[in-house]
């Protein structure tokens, strides 16, 4: 068994309208997006980080800034790399999400089946929570969100 712990915060861009706010791969409509060269989704980021964190093979960084010169902006695409190094099975990935907006609750479901699919694991296997901090930090006044995630593998 392994564990690693993956981490990844952004603060919002409120002056780009056009840009999306993706989170798990999974598009939140009618909200401030995410500053970033990519699509500065947190939640994939965080999960390619802890993937790093088992194969010692450093993805978010220069491979994904790369790759990002070369047009490919969906997070999805840098955790599929990160995969091409995972020698192991994945037995459950617990995300944490920080952030007063946007309410996170109402699409848990569809980001647990997006990054189950992902993955290639049971939707059981994926845990996700949220948690405004209290307005303590940054991410809890708004400004950003964070995530921190646990992935267990074997």
């Amino acid at each position: 068994m392994k564990v690693a712990i993956g981490q990844d915060s952004h603060k919002f861009d409120f002056d780009n309208k056009e840009k999306k706010l993706v989170l798990g791969g999974i598009v939140f409509e009618n909200q401030p997006s995410l500053s970033g060269n990519s699509d500065a989704d947190v939640v994939l980021h965080a999960i390619t980080n802890a993937i790093s964190g088992i194969t010692c093979k450093n993805i978010i960084g220069k491979v994904a800034d790369d790759m990002c010169s070369n047009g490919i902006t969906d997070s999805e695409e840098y955790l599929k790399e990160a995969l091409k190094y995972l020698e192991h099975k994945i037995e459950h990935l617990s995300i944490s999400i920080e952030c007063k907006v946007p309410k996170i609750t109402p699409k848990i479901e569809e980001m647990r089946a997006n990054i189950s699919r992902i993955l290639n694991i049971k939707e059981n296997q994926v845990g996700i929570t949220a948690t405004t901090g209290e307005g303590l930090t940054a991410f809890g006044q708004a400004q950003g969100i964070s995530v921190f995630c646990v992935i267990t593998v074997a």
